[in-house]
Order: structure tokens, then C-alpha cells, then sequence
């Protein structure tokens, strides 16, 4: 069995990776134009800006940061740099986990040789797979300390699910979830909730276990809600919709940074593990999927169910000294309004109530979510 080394970091950096849908600027459908945009990007960006499993999405990354305030310069300059792109090309950028009206079936997949190798593994559940999403990265010092996050981080997953849904529709029609795109990661053999690991080793031991029995072609087909990311030394939280503008993407990042920060010192200082029964998160990440910011959660600890606002309430109180320390205490603070406020998805279906017209959610909220003017 090959042996997976973890590239520790001595601080709790951060990467954040955000796929943005593309779509035609006349019909609002998307268009499989990545390849078009990554052709025409200035030098600077190249290779800064990458293609996913479908030709209709850009992904951006940033690089590796120190804060949340600089992952913030690092994506303004990439996304304006890409708006003026798609401008030019006649395209728009969609903030959202799923296109209202857009077919699956009509999408065409990247012609690289892991993509397709991936379609014809997991055939329709990989062609399916048009939905966007939000990944940060947290750095952390060791593999068995990146296992131990995985499992305590769980329980406030679906409170991290709820401040983003972005994915009421699909196909055309109204799904009646918040998240749709969640229940369509959850199709996949190695998505949704991690299976219960203890150390490091277990977790070496179990992804070679499914590369060689051939369940998995590489590493990077296990997308899990929350992962450790070996080669960058951190713990990838994966369990977010897109959120519809930059701002709701840094607050969110901003929570995860300092969850991980926090769970990590609680480790270094000797902390109780806390048990949260799988089936509670399952449970509250069910209804975060469906209703999003209106969402009522069971807490793990006292067993009540308490409101969205609630829960970002009570993490915000117990993030706060360490949101300081990193830098970040503004951004955290904007969760609140995100929880306070009607979620992406709520807002998509508003827009449709009001006009009839599902092409004009995508034309109004893209609109919102330019950078340029």
C-alpha cells in the first residue's frame, strides 16, 4: 500500500475555492464556454483559473492566505480580471449551486482524460453533477489532528449548509429543498457525511483500500462534506452551496477558519470529545437542505431545537476570541445577517413569484453579484 504523507502547516491558512456557473448574456442558459474563458484570460491568470467535470463551469482559487482580508484581495482582482473576460465574450457569471432552468443532460463534460475516466465510472451520477459549490481550506499541523477536526467540525456542518443555499430549482422546476445540489452530491458513492475515522493511519488505510479495490480511481474522488487534503495540509470544508455574492462567500470562510482554529487549540489543550450521534447530524443537515435560514436545528449539547439565527448566534459568542486573533471578527459578525436574512434560495423563488419568469433570476442576480459596474 502507497503511503500518503500529510503536508503539515505551523498555521491555520486559508484557500478558498469558488465554482461560479457560465451563461449566455442573451438567453441566461448556461453555455459550455470555460474553454473560451480560459483562452482568452490576461497572462497573469494563467492557470490560476481551472476547468470542473462540466465545460459550463470556471473555477477560481485563491492562493495560499494568511487571512481572511487577503483572501478577499486575492479574489476581487481574479473575478474582475474573469468578469471583463466573459464581457468580452458575451457570458455571464452565475452565483448560485444550480442553474433554475438549465438541463443537465444538454452540458458537455471537460475533455480531460479524469474527467472521463470519472463519467465512465459513475455514468449518469457523474453527468449529472451541474451543481457549483464553495470548498475552504484550513491548515493544520498533522494528518491525526486533521482526522480529529473532520469528526468534531461535523456537527455544525448543516449550520454552515444553511447560510448558503443557493439550489432551489432544477431543471425548471421547484425542487421544494433549499439545497438540491446537496441531495445531489449525496448520489455519489464517496459523498456526503465522512465515515467515522481515528487517526490518520485509518484514513491512509481506508483510501487505499478503495483505490485498490478499484471503487475509486484517485484520492480526489472521495467529496466528502468535510476531507483531510493531504498534500495541502489542511481540512477541506466541501458542504456549501455557492453563495450569491463574494460577501457571503469571505463570512462563511471566515466561520470555517476559525472553527477549525478553535477545534484545533481545544485538541492542543486537552479537551472532552463530545459526541454528536451521526444520526443527529444527518437530521439537521436534512433540514438545513430543505429550508435553508429558516431552518430550526436540534442542538448537540442541550437537545433543543433552536432557529438559524440561534445557532450563528451562539457560535459567533464562542468563535469570537479566536475570529480576533486570526484578523477576521468583521467578517465572522456578517453571518449573523445571513442568518437573519432570507437564504439565496428563498430569494430565487421570490424573484420567479414575482415575474413569472425564470430567466430573470438568473438576469437579476447576476446582476447583484458583479463586481464591475
Amino acid at each position: 500500500m502507497s503511503v500518503l504523507r500529510f503536508n503539515s502547516n505551523e498555521t491555520p491558512s486559508l484557500g478558498i475555492e469558488i465554482e461560479l456557473g457560465i451563461v449566455d448574456e442573451q438567453t441566461l442558459d448556461l453555455s459550455s464556454s470555460c474553454q473560451a474563458i480560459l483562452d482568452n484570460l490576461p497572462p497573469s491568470l494563467a492557470g490560476l483559473l481551472k476547468p470542473e467535470l462540466m465545460q459550463c463551469c470556471v473555477e477560481i482559487n485563491t492562493g495560499v492566505c494568511k487571512t481572511v482580508g487577503e483572501a478577499e484581495i486575492d479574489l476581487r482582482a481574479k473575478i474582475l480580471a474573469l468578469e471583463g473576460v466573459t464581457d468580452s465574450l458575451g457570458l455571464r457569471l452565475w452565483w448560485g449551486a444550480t442553474h433554475p432552468f438549465g438541463k443537465w443532460g444538454n452540458q458537455q463534460v471537460t475533455p480531460n482524460q479524469r474527467y472521463l475516466d470519472l463519467v465512465e465510472l459513475l455514468q449518469e451520477m457523474a453527468r449529472r453533477l451541474v451543481t457549483n459549490g464553495l470548498h475552504v481550506h484550513v491548515g493544520v499541523d498533522s494528518g491525526d489532528k486533521a482526522v480529529m477536526i473532520c469528526d468534531r467540525i461535523m456537527q455544525h456542518l448543516p449550520l454552515i449548509l444553511s447560510l448558503t443555499c443557493s439550489s432551489p430549482y432544477w431543471e425548471n422546476r421547484d425542487t421544494g429543498l433549499s439545497s438540491h445540489r446537496s441531495k445531489i452530491m449525496e448520489g455519489l458513492p464517496t459523498a456526503g457525511l465522512p465515515t467515522l475515522m481515528r487517526n490518520w493511519s485509518e484514513y491512509v488505510w481506508l483510501v487505499n483500500h478503495m483505490e485498490d479495490t478499484g471503487f475509486i480511481n484517485t484520492i480526489r474522488e472521495i467529496w466528502w462534506d468535510v476531507r483531510p487534503h493531504h498534500s495541502f495540509g489542511t481540512v477541506e470544508v466541501r458542504v456549501c452551496d455557492m453563495p450569491g455574492n463574494l460577501e457571503d462567500v469571505l463570512a462563511v470562510a471566515a466561520m470555517i477558519q476559525c472553527l477549525v482554529k478553535a477545534l484545533s487549540d481545544q485538541i492542543d489543550h486537552g479537551a472532552y470529545q463530545h459526541d454528536c450521534h451521526p444520526m443527529m447530524v444527518r437530521q439537521n443537515k436534512w433540514r438545513a437542505a430543505r429550508f435553508g435560514t429558516e431552518a430550526q436545528l436540534v442542538n448537540s449539547y442541550t437537545y433543543e431545537v433552536e432557529s438559524v439565527s440561534k445557532s450563528v448566534q451562539r457560535l459567533i459568542e464562542m468563535l469570537e476570541p479566536t475570529a480576533i486573533e486570526l484578523g477576521c471578527l468583521d467578517y465572522l459578525k456578517e453571518t449573523q445577517r445571513i442568518a437573519d436574512s432570507p437564504s439565496w434560495a428563498a430569494r430565487q423563488r421570490e424573484i420567479l413569484a414575482a415575474t413569472g419568469d425564470p430567466t430573470e433570476i438568473v438576469r437579476r442576480l447576476t446582476k447583484v453579484s458583479r463586481l464591475s459596474s
